[in-house]
């Protein structure tokens, strides 16, 4: 079973998408479930995020967070998407993701991040 902090919704309805996920799982019969992390990253583009923690499967979990956006009309970022880079670079470098970002379902830009102290912070943003 996989798990992760690597989705986010838009701040203010974290919450209410949580709730919603978890029931869609649990209707659907999806091996999903998950939860606030509790804090929240802003970006310049986007606007800010509410991570959420989750643990089952990743197509279903990716599929989830996905209808959510679209469901609920928010944006929501996916990521857990890494560069390719040689061994040492990948050892001794920095933690960096990349996370799609969507706005009512649809695919409207990117994000790079890291991890400092345990917590995501953005890096980078694009539009698509």
């Amino acid at each position: 079973m996989a798990g992760a902090d690597s989705f986010a919704v838009e701040q203010g309805k974290g919450e209410q998408a949580v709730k919603w996920m978890n029931e869609y799982a649990q209707k659907n019969k999806v091996n999903f479930e998950a939860k606030l992390q509790g804090y929240s990253v802003p970006t310049t583009k986007f606007g800010a995020f509410e991570f959420i923690s989750w643990k089952g499967d990743w197509p279903a979990a990716r599929n989830i967070i996905k209808k959510a956006s679209a469901k609920l009309r928010m944006k929501a970022l996916e990521s857990g998407y890494h560069e390719k880079k040689d061994l040492l670079s990948s050892m001794f470098g920095t933690n960096t993701e990349f996370a799609k970002v969507y706005s009512n379902g649809n695919f409207v830009g990117q994000i790079e991040m890291t991890t400092r102290h345990g917590k995501w912070t953005v890096k980078s943003e694009v539009f698509s």
